[in-house]
């Protein structure tokens, strides 16, 4: 009998020695799998002795369909099965090798050492002894399970509203603790600590989101004809935050133009052409199936729908877990995106990776060149097909997207458990309107900074609203997780990254729109139909450019435009997810047999190399 390879080297010396020709004996000694239900259910279908047979290993699985006769003695295509078997177990090896990685214990912003009542973290879904303050045990309650990491504890959070539906149980908390097969470990991953509640980047944030619900229902186009537009811009470029000069995530100066616009350097093709990225609008097929890119939306306020969570009250209820009884009112009429509250729409149920599938349905209509890297160009004699052509594109943005979750939930969960907007908005309310709490007003809240406080927005939103609170597109408010990063930032990095990866992102999109008669559009202002965009910055849109954007409109819809997550918990989701979509793809690139060298644009400019 053959002796089996003992380490790498040997191994490695049998797969060079097989490619050159070489057939290794057969190896006998293949491991058993144990016996489980499913594969007894199927030899229970095989009938008989044979059955039995085959469970007790005494004679080979061939004669299981017609018979030994049946059966070729050896394949069309002679191969090395265990040169194969030995490749395979270093190409896995290697490959979690190079993935041992530690970054240390990951630092958070300090908040839960410095306000003992729990005020500055997040605390939905659990008791609330009072406006912005969370019950102690059962905060505790939480925090012990997310230590031990016991299904148990987790089965034993102490939660407002038990059994109360939905908005009453915590939204996956053990996916911090799960692992992977491909990629770096959600753990090895990096991430800045989210901004303090006390910071002036949390204030300027949130000041963005007040302006931003008193905007949803303002058209995009209409941003540089709209009186609040132009109250909003003066008041958030007057933040101290974005005066500093430690912003990193505002374009400066905040105008109509880029307002509510992310960005990661100056000249990225966020602020560039209209507010909506065309991969949103522009129609397109799955297989033969016409995708108009028109959606279901909410009524705007005034129209039949409204705002949530305004009130004390109802506040409170949602908070604790409960359910309002609120519900939202739909527009019978599909819409293309065309206001914040159209985006908040789309995105309170979108599949994850929605977005991105359709984006690389619509780069393969429009004839998108590949990455330039992609090995099959030019060739006279294979195209791409399950690698690195199409079905490996559709598949991988799933692959990515899960992978993406997984960090961005260890970062939600065990690191931040950064507050939801709602919640500073109720800190904000605690403070303003002098509450009189049993427990004391919550600490977080005699530390909001000024620039919070002196907003222009306050005012306005008390006129409106009646309360300090953040107004919510949503009847729950956020979901029942943590703020920092975001799940639809971190799906979208991953996501824009493995387009990248197929497709040339450099390419000009608008001279691919007009080869097939089509051209650079904006949705008119109801929102019915589209209108060719006439911008003098028309001609200067990228792919790249494009799906920058298409990332940010998804995690701000969700974010900023709903009023559940901070400016700066997208732009870190966002690049968490792109560092977790690059370390799968350069996993990946082992497994192909095609030899390449391809190389992204990443979001900041730089470029990344995925070669084997």
């Amino acid at each position: 009998m053959k002796r089996k390879p003992t380490d790498k080297t040997e191994r490695e010396e049998l797969s060079i020695t097989s490619k050159k020709g070489r057939r290794p004996t057969a190896n006998a000694d293949q491991p058993r799998h144990p016996e489980d239900p499913s594969r007894r259910s199927f030899l229970g279908k095989v009938g008989g002795v044979a059955a039995v047979a085959i469970a007790a290993g005494s004679i080979p699985l061939e004669p299981l369909v017609g018979g030994r006769h049946s059966v070729a003695e050896a394949s069309v295509v002679n191969y090395e099965s265990t040169a194969r078997q030995a490749a395979n177990l270093n190409y896995r090896t290697s490959t979690a090798q190079a993935e041992d990685i530690s970054v240390g214990v990951r630092p958070d912003n300090g908040d839960a050492m410095k306000f003992a009542d729990f005020s500055g973290n997040y605390s939905k879904a659990l008791v609330h002894d009072a406006l912005g303050v969370p019950n102690r045990t059962s905060w505790l309650s939480l925090t012990n399970a997310l230590t031990s990491g016991k299904f148990i504890d987790f089965e034993s959070i102490i939660v407002g509203t038990p059994g109360g539906g939905p908005n009453s149980r915590q939204n996956g908390p053990q996916i911090s603790l799960a692992f992977d097969l491909e990629g770096r470990d959600s753990h090895a991953t990096v991430e800045p600590p989210s901004p303090s509640v006390a910071s002036a980047q949390t204030a300027a944030e949130q000041v963005e989101h007040y302006w931003a619900a008193l905007l949803r229902d303002v058209p995009f186009s209409d941003y540089p004809n709209n009186t609040t537009v132009f109250e909003a811009v003066a008041d958030i470029n007057s933040r101290s935050f974005l005066l500093s000069g430690a912003n990193n995530e505002y374009p400066l100066p905040v105008t109509p133009q880029n307002l509510f616009r992310g960005q990661v350097f100056v000249g990225d093709g966020n602020v560039q052409g209209p507010y909506v990225s065309q991969f949103m609008i522009q129609p397109t097929f799955l297989g033969v199936q016409p995708l108009s890119q028109q959606y279901q939306t909410f009524l705007p306020v005034g129209g039949g729908g409204s705002d949530f969570m305004t009130s004390v009250s109802e506040y409170q209820l949602v908070q604790n877990g409960g359910d309002s009884g609120r519900r939202l009112a739909f527009d019978n009429q599909f819409r293309y995106i065309r206001d914040g509250r159209d985006l908040a729409a789309y995105t309170h149920a979108d599949v994850l990776y929605q977005a991105y599938f359709v984006a690389f349905l619509l780069l393969a209509q429009m004839g998108t060149p590949l990455n330039p890297g992609n090995p099959y160009i030019g060739s006279r004699t294979e195209k791409a097909f399950a690698t690195l052509g199409g079905p490996d594109a559709a598949s991988l943005l799933a692959e990515v997207a899960t992978r993406a979750l997984k960090a961005a939930w260890f970062y939600k969960w065990i690191v931040n458990l950064r507050m939801r907007p709602e919640e500073y908005g109720a800190l904000v309310q605690a403070r303003l309107a002098s509450l009189t709490n049993i427990t004391g007003p919550p600490l977080a809240s005699l530390a909001l900074h000024s620039d919070v406080l002196s907003s222009a927005v306050l005012p306005i939103i008390l006129s409106t609203y009646g309360s300090y609170l953040l107004p919510q597109a949503f009847p729950e408010g956020s979901p029942t997780h943590p703020c920092d990063p975001t799940g639809h930032g971190s799906v979208g990095g991953a996501c824009i990254t493995a387009l990248k990866f197929f497709f040339d992102g450099s390419q000009n999109i608008r001279q691919l729109l007009t080869r097939m008669g089509r051209d650079v559009c904006e949705p008119r202002q109801d929102g019915s139909s589209l209108d060719v965009y006439t911008g003098a910055d028309r001609d200067s849109l990228t792919i790249n450019g494009e799906l920058s954007k298409l990332a940010f409109n998804i995690s701000f819809g969700h974010g900023i435009h709903a009023g559940i997550h901070f400016r700066s918990s997208t732009l870190n989701s966002i690049l968490l997810g792109e560092q977790v979509a690059l370390t799968v793809l350069q996993d990946r690139a082992k497994s192909y047999n095609e030899p390449f060298t391809i190389r992204i644009t990443k979001l900041d400019g730089t470029t990344a190399s995925i070669t084997n």
